[in-house]
């Protein structure tokens, strides 16, 4: 009987140390790794990629012209630093030296402002949407409007990315390849205490008073900082089979590996030490084409093992 009780006791200790350690260790694995995303063995992408953009819903001119200028900055070196360019550099550690670089360019805008798909959309909906770009060579970005419910947005997501066969788009005839897409969404109306932060107070945590949105448009600059998270995670692991850590169904990966940093010094609640425009009183990180300036996530660096910021 004591030999049970002592059996049982080792057992349950041990199941304690086990569930700790597994906190303990993804915790961690958040801030510090020195081998915080494995490769997979998938492609990378490299080469010359269109971006291509499916607006659905209504977005106003000027909102369009955040997101396009941001996709072209991405290529062009700002006369000012910290830029765009320079943060999408930290991309290029992943590849190794006999592959091409990653070259992005902005293509297509496709508009669907007559919502043919309806108000309420599922992952379906979304390669479907995304099936409109181009299938080779190409990354297919559906953007929502602030008025489009999505499943799983605000509950659990932002926007996400992945890939779908070829053979959902009507010019690919009996191919077997696959496209890389992203959808975000326009939080603003919907949940901008969580995908627009911390360009409005957060829902949890801290209440700390949010920072002026650099394009004027808290919806729209949230949603660059997703595109630009999620932007970074198709290069690195487009397939689902590239760089990342964790499980396959919830991976971390370049951006989602750095959650909440935008500078140094950052912490819970604290996006970091930013920049701040003397004009408007803007927080931002990066400069971009026509003058833009942006906020963009801290991306984990793999040759120093760490997150990395513009500031």
């Amino acid at each position: 009987m004591a030999f049970t009780q002592r059996l049982l006791h080792l057992l349950f200790i041990f199941s304690i140390f086990h569930l700790s350690l597994g906190a303990r260790r993804l915790t961690e694995l958040v801030q510090d790794s020195s081998n915080l995303l494995h490769y997979h063995n998938g492609p990378l992408l490299t080469g010359k990629i269109s971006v291509n953009f499916i607006w659905y819903g209504a977005f106003k001119p000027s909102q369009k012209a955040i997101v396009s200028d941001f996709i072209s900055s991405l290529s062009t070196k700002s006369p000012v630093e910290p830029s765009v360019a320079t943060w999408w550099k930290t991309t290029e550690k992943y590849h190794t030296k006999s592959t091409p670089s990653l070259s992005l360019r902005l293509r297509k805008h496709i508009s669907d402002d007559s919502y043919s798909l309806g108000k309420s959309l599922t992952d379906e909906h979304l390669v479907q949407l995304a099936s409109q770009g181009e299938s080779y060579d190409a990354v297919n970005v559906v953007l929502t409007a602030s008025d489009v419910a999505v499943d799983g947005f605000c509950s659990s997501r932002c926007g996400s990315h992945g890939s779908a066969s070829g053979s959902k788009i009507r010019h690919v005839k009996g191919k077997n390849c696959k496209f890389a897409y992203i959808w975000v969404g326009n939080s603003e109306t919907q949940c901008p205490g969580q995908c627009a932060w911390p360009f409005h107070q957060p829902i949890y945590g801290p209440q700390a008073a949010p920072l002026v949105a650099p394009n004027n448009d808290v919806g729209m600059d949230g949603l660059v900082i997703n595109l630009g998270a999620l932007l970074a995670g198709t290069a690195t692991n487009p397939f689902g089979n590239g760089y990342y850590q964790g499980d396959a169904d919830a991976q971390l990966e370049a951006a989602s590996a750095c959650p909440g940093v935008y500078a140094k010094g950052a912490y819970p609640g604290y996006a970091g030490d930013l920049l701040v425009d003397s004009t408007t009183g803007a927080s931002y990180n990066a400069h971009g084409t026509n003058g833009r300036k942006y906020l963009l996530p801290a991306l984990y660096d793999p040759s120093t093992s760490k997150c990395s910021t513009l500031v």
